[in-house]
């Protein structure tokens, strides 16, 4: 399961808030200079948010971009495996019970290459049930593990608030 009925209801909500769900606009220029370098055609935005992504990209050639997001409907559809699929500050909201499956769906659409951020700290926001934003506050020690058992990682570097991995 990649997430409950219920949490998809309040993460629906939590985008109604224009400041939720933009994180991908800070990542938009290192995602450019990949699908730039690698000559990417086909990206997949997993957790999309509000698709700022999308918005955000300069690509040099033509670049189909997709979307999935299961919180707002006319994303919600199960994504197709892809060229490369971004997943930027996204797993760390994925309800901890969902967390494998999700993790092994990423492998599924990513056909050559991945880049993934993780935010290892406390959100500032916090979900209609009070809980923190952040499900999972975990340091990259954790993270690898999971992330190593699916695919391989190319570079791996450190954010301001977490860490983001190039894989394939």
């Amino acid at each position: 399961m990649l997430i409950s009925e219920g949490y998809r209801d309040q993460q629906t909500t939590m985008h109604e808030n224009p400041a939720y769900g933009t994180a991908s606009i800070e990542y938009a220029p290192s995602v450019t200079a990949i699908v730039n370098t690698l000559k990417i055609t086909d990206l997949l935005d997993y957790g999309a948010g509000k698709g700022r992504l999308a918005q955000s990209l300069r690509p040099d050639h033509d670049l189909s971009i997709r979307m999935y997001e299961p919180s707002v409907e006319e994303w919600a559809d199960t994504p197709e495996p892809t060229e490369m699929v971004c997943c930027i500050d996204v797993l760390e909201h994925v309800e901890p019970e969902c967390l494998d499956d999700v993790i092994a769906d990423l492998r599924r659409v990513t056909l050559k290459y991945g880049f993934f951020t993780v935010h290892t700290g406390a959100a500032r926001k916090t979900l209609p049930d009070g809980r923190n934003a952040h499900l999972t506050q975990e340091d990259y020690r954790w993270w690898l593990p999971k992330l190593w058992d699916r695919f391989f990682i190319q570079s791996i570097g450190h954010t301001k608030k977490g860490f983001y991995l190039v894989v394939n």
